[in-house]
């Protein structure tokens, strides 16, 4: 409550004494309501509207009653996906039109292909991942990231192959991280499954590089920046395509349906058994992951600011 009075009070008192042309506000949960120049807001999901449980009753509320009402008042509108600004007209009644959809980008300087071989007895040294694994890098959030399911298709798919692959599940905990530590650790291959915990930022690409594959199951994105990065790595991704990831990943990983340990299982599978599928989907993941830029996004965005100024002028 504090953060947000900040916002509403503090903020555009900043703006009128630093002089400010445009007040740009990077959450839609901080929108704010009046300040003494144009506003710009951007919008990364519309979650509580998909994900019962997500939130609490408060913050519920908030994302689906007051940020509507903030949304309205802001001069320009940036969604990071096609499929957040469907959201934002279907959820807030703001028409497409009004929206501008810029894509997040990565940093390619860090999220690039290098030597493996290298990145893989690093994990070994410090993560103890000795031998060939799956990776997931979100927080460990239940039931929004799906990790049970893809532990059951773990289980599946280890049964079934008696292949001695792992899956490291790296993230800090969030809400329900007990839920899925209590998965893991009862699961029939408990002893294949390792939780690394929260993956420092500049450790991600070695972590990506090293794994076998990179595995999304999420129930639901704005984005999903971890496919794209692994991507960028040269890893081979398979992916949920709930969201906005259908439109963030395209054509380049194996896509399933994220309720269905099933087909995850059947996923992991194929890669792992299919002769060129890795390889196609090391080149697949190069080509899409460089569709997303941060100068392409920086350029994008410093044009929403000129046209906020233009409406204030």
């Amino acid at each position: 409550m504090q953060n947000i009075l900040w916002h509403q009070l503090g903020l555009p008192g900043r703006a009128r004494k630093l002089g400010l042309d445009a007040l740009h506000v990077p959450s839609y949960r901080r929108l704010i309501h009046s300040a003494p120049c144009p506003l710009v807001g951007t919008i990364h999901d519309l979650a509580p509207f998909h994900l019962s449980g997500k939130y609490d009753f408060m913050r519920s509320f908030y994302g689906k009653v007051v940020a509507k009402k903030l949304a309205r008042r802001q001069d320009e509108l940036i969604a990071v996906s096609h499929d957040t600004a469907g959201d934002i007209d279907a959820y807030f009644g703001i028409p497409q039109d009004r929206i501008n959809v810029i894509h997040n980008g990565i940093d390619h300087e860090r999220f690039r292909p290098a030597n493996r071989d290298a990145d893989q007895e690093e994990m070994a040294r410090r993560c103890g991942l000795e031998k060939p694994f799956l990776l997931f890098v979100s927080r460990l959030e239940h039931p929004a990231k799906n990790h049970v399911r893809l532990i059951e298709a773990f289980e599946k798919f280890k049964a079934e192959s008696g292949s001695d692959w792992e899956l490291a599940l790296g993230g800090g905990d969030w809400h329900g991280a007990d839920v899925i530590r209590e998965a893991a650790a009862s699961s029939p291959v408990a002893s294949s499954i390792r939780m690394l915990g929260f993956v420092p930022d500049d450790d991600l690409p070695a972590l990506y590089r090293a794994a076998e594959g990179m595995v999304y199951p999420s129930l639901f994105e704005g984005f999903g920046l971890p496919p794209v990065e692994a991507m960028a790595c040269g890893t081979p991704v398979i992916s949920s395509t709930r969201g906005a990831l259908k439109e963030v990943v395209a054509d380049a990983a194996l896509v399933v349906d994220p309720e269905s340990p099933d087909d995850i299982a059947t996923a992991i599978t194929r890669l792992a058994t299919e002769d060129g599928l890795a390889k196609a989907l090391h080149t697949k993941g190069l080509a899409n992951a460089a569709r997303f830029r941060w100068d392409l996004t920086a350029n994008k965005t410093a044009a929403v600011y000129a046209a906020a100024v233009a409406k204030g002028s």
